[in-house]
């Protein structure tokens, strides 16, 4: 026995050299070497490393950039979470019905999910243009003058809030149509029988019994809005007037367009300890809304 347990061992060890190689490599040493980087300066043109302590940090706290890229990602955030949950919750509660061709509508509503932030963003980018934009042509019929969706620091992280929504609605919808699905309807039934109508039947019992869902696509969805990046690449490029500048944005652009790598390394590990803090913060809160069967 303990023969074949020894046998099965080496085995388990042999099939997980892989994945831990995998990991060590393009996880592990990365991590590390982030928070190394963090603590020097390192322009990637004019030589190696050189450890500067908290300069990076002390930098990046005493400059107005990193508060606006803070407050553009919190505007983002109060617009993309509500509107995001309310769509999805909606559209998941219509699937869950009997509508005839609800399944190929569910296909259909997947579809920009499938679809590559580049090209869905290029075609937005496209359809919100102040000057021949489908939208703002649209409305030019009814009478009204559109805004500069792109252009206008006002709309412009309104705009990307909106296209996310467009992008991401099809996956959280399905999710949350799971955690339908999964609700014992005899309940639901006994609760119909007893009197309830439909605003009590979602009120005491659909919404509580599908919160473990929801826990799961809001933190899911926060973390997603803290890693923001393509959408404001391709429509917007941090404009206009910095409107629509991210963390994530901020690090790209830090790295690779000023070669300041230990900066830009400095901004991901403090993006880092944002999402694990809120995330943490979720964690507790949970406990207050959150129902577990």
């Amino acid at each position: 026995m303990k023969l074949l347990l020894i046998r099965n061992k080496k085995w388990i060890v042999l099939f997980l050299i892989p994945s831990v190689i995998g990991y060590v490599v393009f996880s592990l040493i990365p991590m590390i070497s982030t928070v190394y980087l963090g603590f020097s300066s390192w322009d990637v043109i004019s030589g190696k490393p050189e450890i500067v302590g908290m300069s990076n940090y002390l930098k990046i706290f005493s400059t107005k950039e990193f508060y606006q890229v803070l407050g553009n990602t919190l505007k983002y955030i109060i617009i993309y979470i509500p509107l995001m949950l309310l769509t999805s919750m909606l559209i998941a509660s219509l699937f869950n019905t009997d509508v005839k061709a609800v399944s190929f509508f569910r296909v259909l509503l997947f579809i920009p999910v499938l679809t590559s932030w580049v090209a869905g963003a290029m075609i937005w980018r496209t359809v919100l243009s102040s000057q021949y934009g489908l939208v703002n042509n649209f409305l030019k019929l009814l009478g009204i003058t559109g805004p500069g969706w792109l252009t206008d620091p006002k709309w412009a992280i309104v705009s990307i809030a909106l296209v996310s929504v467009w992008k991401d609605i099809g996956f959280f919808s399905l999710i949350i149509f799971g955690g339908l699905r999964n609700i014992n309807h005899s309940i639901i039934e006994a609760s119909k029988v007893d009197g309830a109508n439909r605003l009590n039947v979602f009120r005491y019992i659909t919404f509580p019994m599908v919160t473990p869902t929801l826990f799961f696509v809001l933190v899911t969805a926060i973390i997603n809005s803290f890693q923001l990046f393509p959408q404001v690449m391709v429509m917007t490029q941090g404009g206009p007037l910095g409107s629509t500048q991210v963390m994530v944005e901020r690090i790209y652009t830090y790295g690779f367009k000023y070669y300041q790598m230990g900066y830009a390394a400095a901004l991901a590990l403090l993006l880092f300890i944002i999402i694990m803090v809120i995330t943490l913060i979720q964690m507790k809160l949970q406990k207050k809304w959150v129902y577990y069967e």
